[in-house]
């Protein structure tokens, strides 16, 4: 019996490293962006993060809905449906075509909303015109993930991972073209962080379309043979898979938001110690993130093959090696969080509320590593519906208020910053519990239907 679970080992690391470091090249853009519009002026990095706020958030839900393309190949692909994954893909491109010239077009007009808002308008104006210059990239990004999440479907991370990792590289010497002028390029500030972005997502895309047309791995699906029109079965599959998990990702940022407005009346320091202790544990949750992405796949592919036992296997295995990493990673915290604080600040009241908060953080990692674990294995059975009702219920009727409550009142006296984390830390167990009781009862009734 253990062998099954090695071989599942294998296999989710085989495919979880690539997404690993794909994922990381992600992090690490945005995080040169910020250092390198930093560095120009604190008008230009406001201007970058207010625009980020809004086209992240929508990204963030068009992404979650292009997701359902891993299940929905990797499936085909374990059984041996090739032709069937290209013609389905080449349906799912004109639903991503459409999803990016939607982004493109609510972000170019964006600065309308912006003006509105209570902020200066010197801010703004960077704002608007950094949307402008990010938001044909969107287009170009929202094609890569689809094609992205093709190739992830079929098993084949590592393309993905030396594109994207690529990608990173080039948006820093991009970056210091168009923000500082360097090179003859115009001097943007701040904007010019969405035209390297532009750039690098258009580069992406075309070594992304090009490795797929060369490569022998990819030709048994047939994705360049021939035209697909849209397909509203298709579309259909894709936002019912899609929308959900777009929405639950929304959900969670929205959570982590809400955390963020209701400690904005404690003051700046408890704002930026907060922020600093949700960075660092984003930055350990890509851990937790790769492989139940990993997970998705490997467990779609199973059901595909016609094997639910092993299936149950790679399901399990998933949660058993997140709740490892978790464990790991909050290890690390614990034992280096000055350290990780001393990175980002070096102000004293900040560093240690900060720190204090970092424990916090260290016990978020588990239940936050079990029920990615649990809704990698749920995606690859193509349940998604559910569990977006129980993120709303665990974030939104039980983290936030008791967040808000022990915050601002508590049962003896007001816990401030720490309240809010207790908050979150509960929220997050009870969609561990409630997501691994649905992954369980999801995979008895996979096993009926195929006995």
């Amino acid at each position: 019996m253990i062998d099954k679970y090695i071989i599942e080992f294998k296999q989710l690391i085989k495919i979880g490293i690539p997404i690993f470091g794909s994922q990381m090249s992600y992090m690490l853009m945005g995080a040169t962006d910020t250092l390198i519009a930093g560095r120009a002026s604190s008008a230009d990095l406001a201007g970058l993060a207010v625009g980020n706020a809004f086209s992240t958030t929508l990204w963030m839900f068009v992404s979650g809905v292009l997701f359902s393309v891993t299940p929905i190949v990797a499936q085909l692909y374990g059984a041996k449906k090739y032709t069937e994954i290209g013609k389905k893909v080449r349906e799912i491109l004109w639903i991503a075509l459409f999803l990016g010239l939607s982004i493109c077009l609510i972000l170019m007009n964006m600065g309308l909303f912006l003006n509105l808002l209570p902020i200066e308008e010197s801010i703004t104006s960077i704002s608007t015109e950094y949307l402008k210059a990010v938001s044909i990239g969107y287009a170009f990004i929202t094609i890569f993930t689809c094609l992205r999440c093709y190739s992830e479907g079929m098993t084949l991370a590592k393309p993905v991972f030396y594109i994207a990792f690529g990608g990173m590289l080039l948006n820093i010497p991009l970056d210091l073209m168009f923000v500082y002028g360097w090179f003859g390029a115009p001097k943007l500030g701040g904007v010019g962080c969405g035209y390297a972005t532009t750039i690098v997502s258009f580069v992406m895309m075309i070594a992304l379309i090009l490795y797929i047309y060369i490569s022998k791995h990819y030709k048994k699906t047939e994705l360049f043979s021939g035209y697909s029109p849209p397909s509203a079965e298709t579309t259909k599959e894709v936002f019912k898979l899609g929308f959900p998990i777009g929405f639950g990702i929304f959900i969670e940022l929205s959570m982590f938001s809400g955390a963020a407005i209701i400690l904005g009346i404690l003051g700046e320091t408890v704002v930026a110690s907060h922020s600093i202790a949700i960075n660092i544990a984003s930055l350990f949750f890509m851990v937790p993130l790769s492989i139940g992405l990993a997970s998705a796949t490997r467990v779609g592919n199973l059901i595909g093959e016609q094997n639910p036992r092993q299936a149950k296997v790679a399901s399990y295995t998933t949660i058993y090696m997140c709740i490892l990493g978790a464990l790991i990673n909050s290890l690390i915290i614990i034992v280096f969080r000055t350290s990780l604080v001393g990175i980002y600040t070096t102000d004293l009241l900040v560093l240690d509320l900060a720190v204090s908060l970092l424990i916090f953080a260290a016990i978020f990692q588990i239940p936050d590593g079990i029920q990615m674990g649990a809704l990698g294995g749920l995606r690859g059975y193509k349940d998604t519906f559910i569990p977006m009702i129980l993120l709303f219920i665990s974030y939104w009727i039980f983290a936030m208020p008791i967040g808000y409550f022990l915050t601002n009142t508590g049962f003896n006296k007001p816990l401030g910053a720490a309240g809010m984390w207790y908050g979150m830390i509960i929220g997050l167990s009870i969609f561990s519990f409630l997501s691994i009781g649905r992954l369980n009862w999801i995979i008895k009734k996979t096993l009926r239907t195929k006995s």
